[in-house]
């Protein structure tokens, strides 16, 4: 499927569903860099363990407030 053909779809439904994806991929990649860097700061003296369980909820956690953040900036002030 192209691009284009996704966008032609009538009442902008595509547009929309584009955006929609276009910001749960960049929240993806910002909250695994934040897990990231949290995870580094969690084992920065070697005495704890940052689990994978623990990992994912972090990018969860992230994804939640930058899905707030964005719905407060694009819903309006």
């Amino acid at each position: 499927m192209k691009l284009l053909t996704l966008l032609e779809i009538g009442d902008l439904t595509g547009l929309v569903i584009f955006i929609i994806a276009i910001v749960l991929v960049v929240l993806l990649v910002v909250s695994v860099f934040v897990a990231a860097f949290v995870q580094i700061i969690y084992e920065w003296d070697n005495k704890r363990k940052f689990t994978s369980k623990q990992f994912w909820k972090t990018v969860l956690i992230s994804m939640l407030v930058g899905g707030l953040i964005s719905g407060f900036v694009c819903g309006g002030m």
